[in-house]
């Protein structure tokens, strides 16, 4: 272990109570201390009947603040983790919401803070006494709310000393201020507001506020959370928690631990002189890490509820956790996502001589329907989206027709089916458009005023009659479906009407010609395309991913990528994997650009000419999921009516909650500076010509070449994809994965040094803008060359 001089000199000193109305110095370790290295009984900590302080939180987001370095924050992370674990199991829960700007499981009725700047700024007025011209010139200094609380609370002194805050109590206040509604509830949020800011010291107060505007600016991903906490359950437990005989696969005792080679000190050396690599010890913990994060991966995409996994992780450990927290009925699981292909001989080549089954992509939204029939025959039903949103409400002809379907199977108990669900023609049964669909409220929809009929296409099986169906292979998924959960036209013609998605199966090489007819016959009917999907557990050929590229620089020749390789397909199904078996072709992939990309807006420049009283063009970025942050990939002006623009100004009105000057949401916008900063909080799609190597944009930087990241050449904007969140926009490894299908050497020219605008001519047709033009009348794009 490290010595105590070197504890001692990577000490930070934060505020805290040893009871609630008593503060006291103490100094926090550095939390980002390789997590092998990092005692938990160094850790200063309150009494014994002390809960954790709300200091010790925001230390740990100080230190997150600090660096970018994913090392860094997944010890952080772990090390914060441990100590909670260790000495307030309680406050481990709350820590995670807090760590997550998140109140709830995503697919309960989400709480909403629903308080914006003006609440914050009167409360932070009420307590430190600055006037709102002080407060002003405080956050035209800084620029982030979190920043002016810090320093408008830096100089104050009370007489009386406030009860110190605590990470329970900071997270009940949260949800005291969601909960408060109706007359009165603006006044109440305040004061909740007020009385958190009042017992804010020091860094608290930063992250009190950030945290109230939901925009903590800390690396902390999701993914990354559910790592730290599997490793933190590696190296420590509970006190409650029962220690596994024998040996485990996951827990590390300690003295393990403590014999560790002296130079394992978790200091980066260079490649090829790490005695890491070669120390058994740390070998041996590496691997209870990879089972252990595994193992909590699996259970949260299937069971993405905090509050079960963390009682059964503090009660249990992580030996018996799939056991105590398994996939069911009411609580949605991650779907399953298909990888793009540009062709039929693409998709031949990924599966080999494979067996796959070809299913019509229609265009309508993603329903997962979980349902259950009780011993006194009560219906239960819930909906889900593709981003696990509860929609029940807004599908009451669905609900309808669950009811109908229990009804005309007797047998039938409970099933949790994945479907698209797609606008119909009551009267005519055919397909219609899912802006149709769109039209629909959301809320509180009643079955007698539904105006917008719809059909249930299914075409997967998870869950029937108490039975977890996704480790099964997808043929007899698909075969129970179909036999247990047939096609049904309720008599009543309120209800929805339930429908199995068409497919043409194959076999073998010799049914490829009943595909190619099957494909053409969806492109005849207009369908989105064709989903492919391996019948059976089979080996394929699957294209590197972005991390395989990073760690394989290898592959990249030329600007052109080898090194494709057999993997197995497995026909499982997949929760929250773009997996290898499923396959998607959509009617767009076969010309131009061989995906289309759901990218987030992150800012814009006012346009040129007419456009000028419009925001145009709109720098786009990539979801980053390994640094928890939006990257810039491309400017688009083109695909956008002025109704658009209108209703783009009325949601980011500039200088409000949602559109600043400054980079208020932590995005990385490479080489451009935008006019505006956007608050991030719509997923758009994007098509476009090609994907470019550009030095502007640092989407996917060093993956391809080690001096230019990826940009998309004449973006096109399609449609808003109100059914993604903001961690469901397209990675950086679709960029690489769309680069590498493209199968050319990026060529010279504008494309390589800028991020392509694209403008309409009058014909329609688009035409490339100078953006040097677009510079002048922007008033100096500041692009980095």
């Amino acid at each position: 272990m490290h010595s105590a001089s070197r504890a001692e000199s990577r000490i930070a000193t934060r505020t805290v109570a040893f009871s609630p109305a008593q503060r006291t110095e103490i100094a926090w370790p550095d939390l980002s201390l390789d997590s092998l290295m990092f005692s938990t009984a160094t850790c200063p900590w309150p009494s014994a009947a002390g809960r954790a302080p709300y200091s010790f939180l925001a230390h740990t987001l100080a230190t997150l603040s600090s660096t970018r370095s994913r090392i860094l924050i997944l010890n952080t992370l772990t090390n914060c983790l441990r100590i909670l674990t260790v000495h307030d199991p309680p406050s481990l829960l709350p820590a995670l919401y807090l760590l997550s700007n998140g109140l709830a499981p995503v697919y309960s009725p989400q709480p909403e803070l629903g308080i914006g700047s003006a609440v914050i700024t009167k409360a932070l007025q009420h307590v430190s006494g600055l006037s709102s011209a002080a407060l002003r010139k405080l956050y035209a200094q800084s620029g982030d709310p979190g920043d002016v609380a810090f320093a408008a609370k830096a100089s104050l002194r009370t007489l009386v000393p406030h009860s110190a805050l605590l990470i329970d109590g900071v997270y009940k206040s949260l949800l005291q201020i969601a909960n408060a509604k109706g007359q009165g509830s603006a006044k109440s949020k305040q004061s909740v507001v007020e009385k958190l800011l009042l017992s804010a010291q020091g860094e608290e107060a930063r992250y009190v506020v950030r945290t109230l505007g939901q925009n903590l600016r800390v690396g902390a991903v999701r993914t990354t959370l559910l790592s730290a906490l599997a490793r933190a359950m590696v190296l420590d437990r509970a006190p409650m928690s029962r220690r596994p005989d024998g040996d485990s696969a996951f827990f590390v005792d300690s003295a393990i631990l403590r014999s560790l080679s002296a130079d394992s000190s978790g200091k980066a050396k260079k490649k090829g002189s790490s005695s890491q690599q070669q120390d058994p010890v740390r070998e041996l913990v590496k691997t209870k890490f990879s089972n252990a994060e595994a193992a909590v991966r699996r259970v949260f995409v299937r069971h993405p509820n905090y509050d079960h996994i963390i009682e059964a992780l503090l009660e249990h450990g992580l030996e018996t956790l799939s056991e105590h927290v398994r996939l069911e009925v009411g609580i949605p699981l991650h779907p399953a996502l298909g990888t793009p292909t540009r062709s039929l001989e693409e998709v031949y080549e990924r599966l080999g001589d494979a067996a796959f089954s070809a299913e019509m992509k229609l265009d309508g939204q993603r329903g997962q329907i979980h349902a259950f029939r009780d011993e006194q025959s009560n219906v239960s039903t819930k909906i889900f989206s593709r981003h696990l949103e509860d929609m029940t409400d807004k599908y009451p002809d669905i609900v309808s027709l669950v009811e109908h379907i229990f009804s005309a199977s007797p047998g039938l108990t409970s099933f949790i089916i994945d479907s698209e669900i797609v606008a119909v023609d009551k009267n005519t049964n055919a397909l219609r458009s899912f802006q149709e669909l769109s039209n629909r409220a959301r809320k509180d929809v009643q079955l007698k005023d539904v105006k917008v009929a719809v059909c249930v296409f299914a075409f997967d099986l998870m869950y029937l009659n108490g039975e977890v169906l996704i480790q099964e292979a997808f043929r007899r998924r698909r075969e129970l479906l179909r036999t247990r959960i047939p096609p049904l036209t309720p008599a009543d013609d309120s209800s929805a009407r339930l429908d199995h998605m068409a497919n043409c199966d194959c076999e073998d090489a010799t049914a490829r010609e009943a595909v190619e007819a099957f494909w053409q016959e969806s492109l005849d009917l207009k369908t989105e395309g064709l989903m492919i999907k391996a019948s059976e557990p089979a080996c394929g050929v699957c294209l590197l991913t972005l991390q395989q590229l990073l760690d394989h620089t290898d592959v990249v020749t030329d600007g052109a990528m080898q090194g494709n390789r057999r993997k197995p397909l497995p026909s499982s199904y997949e929760p929250d994997t773009r997996g290898s078996a499923w396959l998607k072709l959509k009617r767009d992939y076969v010309t131009g650009l061989g995906d289309s990309l759901d990218l987030v807006p992150i800012g814009a420049w006012r346009g040129p000419g007419r456009k000028n009283a419009w925001w145009s063009p709109i720098l786009l970025a990539c979801y980053d999921s390994s640094r928890g942050q939006l990257v810039a990939v491309c400017k688009c002006m083109s695909g956008f009516s002025d109704a658009f623009y209108k209703s783009l100004n009325e949601r980011y009105p500039e200088d409000s909650d949602t559109c600043n000057r400054k980079n208020l949401w932590n995005v990385e916008s490479g080489g451009l500076r935008p006019g505006v900063f956007f608050k991030p909080a719509e997923v758009w799609e994007i098509k476009g010509a090609d994907i470019t190597l550009s030095p502007i944009s640092v989407a996917a930087f060093g993956a391809v070449t080690q001096e230019r990241g990826l940009s998309l050449r004449f973006p096109r904007f399609i449609r808003l994809r109100d059914d993604k969140g903001i961690e469901q926009a397209s990675g950086p490894d679709a960029l690489v994965t769309m680069w590498k299908s493209q199968k050319r050497e990026a060529k010279g020219g504008a494309d390589e040094y800028e991020l392509i605008d694209v403008e309409m001519d009058e014909d329609g047709s688009e035409v490339e803008e100078d953006d040097s033009a677009a510079e002048s009348v922007d008033g100096g794009v500041d692009a980095a060359h």
